[in-house]
């Protein structure tokens, strides 16, 4: 089997591993809830298997755990669905700060117990307070906190499960510290699912943090921004049509309920009775009657209040008015004023007509009133048999419906969410930030051919396999790399070709010169080694670093044996005179830098774009410029002398002294080295003396080298 099945087969196996050890923790968180449960215990413990899984494998499956539990508990509880997303923001949780090491350190311990309690009691605390259906938890500390005239009802209620929580999630805490502890490291790696289809990047596991610290939007957030816009968008607005809906229906509901409870009322209700009733205060049969009507208002926990009224010009006068647990009825034959909003419907109430259920809110409620007039023997309209719907508590539900939609959306929205970035981080994210990154090194750091080699075996290595446009892109960028490589190969090849014989002809051209003059012995060979001392000695130093760059060192070094090419020019009665040379043929000997200058002016005329021929011209025409401006041919001084030229003097002055000629012989390094400091700052640049001075073992396996005695 080749490497590739073989690497198929174990992320297939380590798939299966990983959808077992997720199953386990299924069954673990449930195992524990089932048993605090049974203890009467205040904790729930069903977040250890979730906490577990998601710092060792991650958040995919530690949001697959979690919210996977509650659904399985919904089946007995179904208010354990609602909760579901708590268990899905623990899971995130503790994802993101095992990422960060907080179940390594004490201080990162306490961190994880806290967030895990903000979340199960702080987020936990809503839920029920915006669903009528489900109970607090802590309910007695609730009234105790509340008792206490400290706190108002809700920060009583969201302390009191902060409080309960707190135990609860120390220990879960600690509980998968101890599986982390128990289970193998080795088996670290099982927790999480592997869909890699190349080798995995280096910092894979770090986020879209280090080394890609970038100012825009990366692809991993975008993708998300665009998930949670779309994902939004669908939510918000069947959330709102949900509603509507909801509203809409349960309105209509209880609209038909006050109106049918009104009727039943009216029903029960003899027309001629009740002026009887209304002079006499009542009567056997009033009570009667009044009984019938509480029976109707308690067989129907919707309905709020049942009463009877008749329409008069000053009020409403009372017939019935059945009391209730929150307020007692009015008597009989009281006088009423009429409610603010039955203002608009009196007229209409007092000609006896029908009138549609309507609502009001005024001091008296936010209510649904169905009005259904009682008639007569004589088909007159006497009084209205009244029914009351409680809109807050309708509004209550709708508040109740709207949390279970929020809670239920968000677990699933999580999990989607943790499924999309997986997705993408292992399909798009990781493949395409591994290949930028092997991209980056080979336009950044291939400064040599093998580095450029390395880095596209690297690319190679990489093995991208996602089956889509990325893995086209991966081929495509191989085989331009590759090509890439093979053809900076070939132009570095004739580079190096071209280079060898340019140098090759500058060390033959400078023989030529050397040749002629009979006692140089070896100048141009050590001329050059002494301007390499002396120009890594200032590098090293720091002096004129923005002229020192790597090119301006190897064009000193190439160009250093043409620094005498002028002397070709001169005849050779001057050239190679035994004796002192008389005025008029110094003045010859020195025309052989403004002769090198020419030459190596129509050099760089012939040969375009070749730098190093620029320092040649530098220090053939001004090698024995002096620094106090004494020298020649032009007499210029300090740091107006190119320091190329100014490098040269010392090396060509040195060589000089301490090299044997048919006028002198050689001096002593001592004696030579006691000239170069006394011209320092007169003759020579003194900070090119200092480091020369600086590199004498250096200096010495030069003279060594050439057979000189030191």
């Amino acid at each position: 089997m080749d490497k590739g099945g073989r690497t198929e087969q174990f992320r297939y196996k380590q798939n299966i591993w990983t959808l077992l050890f997720c199953f386990g923790a299924i069954m673990l968180n449930l195992l524990l809830g089932y048993l605090v449960s049974l203890s009467g215990l205040p904790l729930y413990l069903d977040t250890v298997g979730t906490v577990t899984v998601a710092a060792l494998g991650g958040y995919l499956p530690g949001v697959a755990v979690g919210f996977v539990t509650n659904i399985v508990k919904s089946i007995s509880d179904p208010a354990s669905l609602y909760y579901g997303v708590l268990n899905v923001l623990i899971a995130v949780a503790a994802a993101f700060l095992a990422e960060r090491g907080c179940f390594r350190k004490i201080r990162g311990i306490i961190v994880c117990i806290l967030v895990f309690t903000l979340i199960g009691g702080g987020i936990g605390a809503l839920i029920p307070w915006f669903m009528n259906e489900l109970s607090f938890d802590s309910e007695s500390l609730s009234g105790l906190l509340y008792g206490t005239g400290y706190f108002n009802l809700f920060i009583s209620h969201l302390l009191s499960s902060l409080i309960m929580d707190l135990p609860d999630k120390a220990l879960t805490v600690f509980l998968a510290l101890f599986l982390m502890r128990i289970i193998p490291k080795r088996a670290y790696s099982f927790f999480r699912f592997q869909i890699w289809m190349q080798e995995a990047p280096e910092d894979a596991g770090k986020g879209m943090r280090g080394r890609f610290r970038v100012r825009v939007l990366s692809l991993r957030v975008k993708t998300l921004l665009v998930l949670i816009f779309s994902l939004f968008t669908v939510a918000m607005v069947g959330t709102v049509v949900s509603v509507r809906v909801y509203h809409k229906t349960i309105l209509n509901e209880h609209t038909i309920l006050a109106k049918g409870t009104a009727s039943l009322a009216a029903e029960v209700l003899d027309g001629d009775r009740i002026d009887g009733w209304l002079e006499n205060g009542g009567g056997e049969a009033y009570v009667e009657t009044e009984k019938l009507l509480e029976k109707i208002l308690a067989s129907s926990p919707e309905i709020s209040y049942i009463y009877v009224y008749r329409m008069e010009k000053e009020g409403f006068l009372v017939v019935f008015d059945i009391d209730t647990e929150d307020l007692p009825g009015a008597k009989i034959g009281s006088l009423l004023p009429y409610d603010e909003g039955f203002t608009p419907y009196i007229p209409r109430l007092r000609s006896g007509l029908e009138v549609e259920p309507f609502i009001t809110d005024d001091e008296y409620g936010h209510l649904l009133t169905a009005a259904e007039p009682v008639f007569d023997s004589k088909g007159e309209c006497v009084c209205y048999a009244i029914a009351d719907v409680d809109m807050e508590r309708l509004l209550g539900n709708e508040r109740s419906f709207l949390m279970e939609l929020i809670s239920v959306f968000l677990g699933f929205f999580i999990l989607l969410c943790a499924f999309v970035i997986w997705l993408i981080d292992y399909h798009v994210i990781y493949p395409v930030r591994s290949i930028t990154t092997q991209i980056d090194s080979i336009s950044a750091n291939a400064d040599t051919q093998k580095e450029l080699d390395d880095h596209v075996k690297k690319l190679r290595k990489l093995n991208v396999h996602t089956g889509d446009e990325i893995e086209k892109l991966y081929q495509s960028l191989c085989r331009m790399t590759l090509s890439q490589a093979e053809q900076t190969r070939s132009i570095r090849q004739l580079s190096e070709t071209t280079a060898k014989m340019q140098e090759g002809l500058i060390v033959t051209m400078a023989d030529m010169v050397e040749n002629r003059d009979s006692d140089t012995g070896a100048h141009i060979q050590k001329t050059a080694a002494y301007v390499m001392i002396i120009a890594e000695g200032l590098k090293n130093k720091a002096y004129y670093l923005e002229k020192l760059t790597p090119q301006f060192l190897s064009d000193v070094v190439r160009s250093a044996p043409l620094h005498d090419v002028g002397k070709i020019n001169i005849p050779d009665n001057v050239l190679n005179k035994p004796g002192k040379l008389t005025p008029e043929e110094f003045e010859i000997m020195k025309t052989h830098t403004t002769a090198g200058k020419k030459i190596m002016e129509h050099a760089i005329s012939t040969v375009r774009g070749e730098n190093y021929l620029k320092e040649a011209r530098n220090m053939a025409a001004y090698h024995h410029e002096r620094w106090d401006g004494k020298g020649y041919p032009e007499g210029l001084h300090g740091e107006v002398i190119p320091l190329s030229a100014r490098i040269m003097a010392v090396a060509d002055v040195f060589d000089a002294l301490t090299s044997p000629r048919v006028y002198k012989p050689a001096f002593p390094l001592e004696k030579a080295l006691s000239i170069l400091q006394e011209g320092s700052g007169t003759q020579f640049d003194p900070k090119c003396v200092e480091v020369f001075m600086e590199s004498l073992t250096e200096v010495k396996i030069v003279l060594k080298k050439y057979n000189q005695d030191v």
